[in-house]
C-alpha cells in the first residue's frame, strides 16, 4: 500500500500541516512546530519501508504492522528534549493491545484545505478492506473528539478507559476486528 503520489518528505510536511491544530499534537510540541517533523519523519520512513504508507496527495495514512507480542518499546530512543513525546509513548505503549497481531494506524492526516472531502475515509476504506481480506484487526488512538466518530464509522470502537496525558487532552484507544 505504498504511496505513489507523495514521497516521504511530502508526507511529513502534510502531517505537520494536518496536525497543526490537533490537541494532542499541540500538547506534544507546544510552540515548536520545528520539532513536529522529528515526530513524524521516523514513523513515515518506517511505514514507507514496510509498504504501509498510503497517500493520495492531500491525505496520508501511516500504518505499521504490530506483532502479537512485540519487543518492549525503548523510550530512550526518543531524544531527551522531547519529554512530552517520551511521556506520550510510555502511556500509549502501556495501553497498546498485546496478544494479537494487528495493524496500527499511527497517523491519518488530511491537508487543512482538503478536509471534509472524504480523502481520509478513502484511505481508511482501502487499507481496512485489505486487512479484512487477511483477517487482520486494527488499532489506533483517536486524538480529538472530532476524529473519533470518523473512526467509529469505519468500525473502530473505543476499548477501555481514555488515555490521559498529564495536563493534556485525552486519547481514545480504538480497536477494529476484521469484517468477514
Amino acid at each position: 500500500m505504498t504511496s505513489t503520489t507523495l514521497d516521504n518528505e511530502a508526507a511529513v510536511r502534510l502531517l505537520v500541516a494536518a496536525f497543526a491544530d490537533d490537541p494532542v499534537a499541540r500538547w506534544l510540541l507546544p510552540g515548536s512546530a520545528g520539532s513536529a517533523d522529528r515526530v513524524f519523519r521516523p514513523v513515515v520512513e518506517q511505514s514507507a519501508a514496510l509498504g504501509e504508507l498510503a497517500a493520495d496527495g492531500a491525505a496520508v495514512a501511516v500504518w505499521l504492522p504490530r506483532a502479537a507480542d512485540p519487543p518492549e518499546f525503548d523510550v530512550d530512543l526518543i531524544p531527551r528534549e522531547l519529554t512530552r513525546l517520551r511521556t506520550f509513548m510510555a502511556l500509549t505503549e502501556q495501553r497498546h493491545p498485546a496478544g494479537r497481531a494487528h495493524l496500527h494506524l499511527v497517523f491519518l492526516g488530511v491537508a487543512p484545505d482538503a478536509r471534509g472531502r472524504g480523502l481520509g475515509s478513502a484511505l481508511l476504506r482501502a487499507r481496512l478492506a485489505e486487512a479484512d481480506a487477511a483477517a487482520v484487526p486494527a488499532y489506533l488512538e483517536a486524538s480529538s473528539p472530532r476524529s473519533r466518530p470518523l473512526y467509529e464509522r469505519h468500525g473502530f470502537r473505543v476499548t477501555g478507559d481514555l488515555i490521559l496525558l498529564p495536563d493534556g487532552p485525552p486519547l481514545w484507544p480504538m480497536w477494529r476486528d476484521p469484517r468477514s
